[in-house]
């Protein structure tokens, strides 16, 4: 399996952990790449939308499989 490059795995973590480990690998992006989020912290069903409309990036998608959510965010530019 190929590893994606701009995938953040926060599967495991707790609130805060997910966003905080996101929009520090978002710093590390151009505008307009995006970066997949995996989490599994029910909080983050609320957590990652409003860190996206916060900080102006852009929810491109958010999907839940289980207990596996996944998010994808468009660094603003």
């Amino acid at each position: 399996m190929t590893e994606m490059p701009n995938l953040l795995d926060a599967t495991g973590l707790l609130c805060p952990l997910p966003v905080l480990k996101a929009r520090k690998r978002l710093n590390g992006l151009a505008a307009g790449e995006t970066l997949t989020v995996m989490a599994d912290d029910p909080a983050a069903i609320v957590d990652v939308p409003h860190f996206c409309t916060e900080t102006g990036h852009e929810l491109v998608s958010s999907t839940i499989d289980g207990a596996t959510q996944t998010y994808v965010i468009r660094k603003a530019g």
